[in-house]
């Protein structure tokens, strides 16, 4: 068994809760910035990818009634971490979305309990209703009961010593958009925009926001282009070789989520902006 010397670096600790698509190559970029980094798996398998990656591992899944051996393993996981990286998305709550926010209330409470210093939440632009404007960080309302589970679920992470990030939909390696839609026929609101991310800009921007220390804020996460669901999905699918979907005759469009506030604070200069360019690197 390794050594916990391996884990020490000049830097300090942070703790990364659920190092899957996104959360392990976060964790591995900010083991190379020279932080320590403790990383939560569900799965037995990846303990080993996680500490060979130099990412201290933990095997933990998340109730919102954690058995004794979770909530100990919860609390050796922020054991010393100044900053705690929360990236649980909501498909992880049971399949019921409203139980979303009580997965999270024990993560919260271990937190305080931890003394970590600040959360960073990665939440979702699912948060804002489906209408045809541009959405800014301020549009989302409760008052739309689908998207209140997630806002229930900010809110235990919205103070000024925390951030919430959230990131529109996520594209990269391992998920080609072009399968999503493929073959599809009567496909609705081809003349929406897409609202979408590509994975390195996810890690870019999140290693960002701890390094120049923005707490306090709630950013959304987007890649400045927004061709139509009809241009996008079509050219995914064709990229592909798979028969592209096949959209209704309507015009109706759809929510468009700006970025600009988190362009400006963390100065970052996103890689894939055209985002039918970035198919080439899904």
């Amino acid at each position: 068994m390794t050594d916990d010397a391996t884990f020490l670096s000049s830097k300090s600790t942070i703790a990364v809760l659920g190092c899957g698509w996104l959360g392990l190559p976060l964790a591995r970029t900010l083991v190379e910035a020279g932080y320590r980094v403790h990383g939560s798996t569900t799965t037995p398998g990846q303990l080993l990818t996680l500490r060979d990656a130099g990412i201290r591992p933990f095997l933990l899944s998340l109730a919102p009634n954690l058995s004794v051996i979770d909530a100990d393993t919860l609390q050796a996981l922020l054991h010393g971490a100044e900053v705690l990286v929360l990236n649980v998305p909501p498909s992880r709550a049971a399949g019921r979305p409203d139980a979303y926010p009580a997965l999270l209330q024990p993560v919260a409470q271990a937190a305080t309990r931890a003394g970590v210093q600040h959360v960073l939440l990665v939440s979702s632009t699912g948060v804002y209703a489906d209408e045809p404007r541009i959405m800014r960080e301020a549009d989302a309302q409760a008052a739309a009961t689908a998207k209140a589970p997630l806002l229930q679920a900010e809110a235990l992470f919205q103070a000024s010593q925390h951030t919430v990030v959230r990131l529109a939909g996520l594209i990269g390696p391992g998920r080609a958009p072009g399968r999503f839609l493929a073959g599809r026929a009567g496909v609705p609101h081809g003349e929406a925009p897409v609202n979408l991310i590509h994975l390195q800009d996810c890690i870019n921007l999140l290693t960002s926001i701890i390094e120049r220390k923005l707490w306090g804020y709630t950013f959304n996460a987007s890649a400045a282009t927004h061709p139509t669901r009809r241009t996008f999905y079509t050219a995914a699918a064709t990229r592909l070789g798979l028969q592209p979907p096949t959209f209704l005759e309507e015009s109706t469009g759809g929510k468009q989520i700006d970025s600009s506030l988190i362009r400006e604070l963390t100065g970052y200069q996103f890689r894939h902006e055209d985002v039918v360019a970035a198919l080439e690197y899904c």
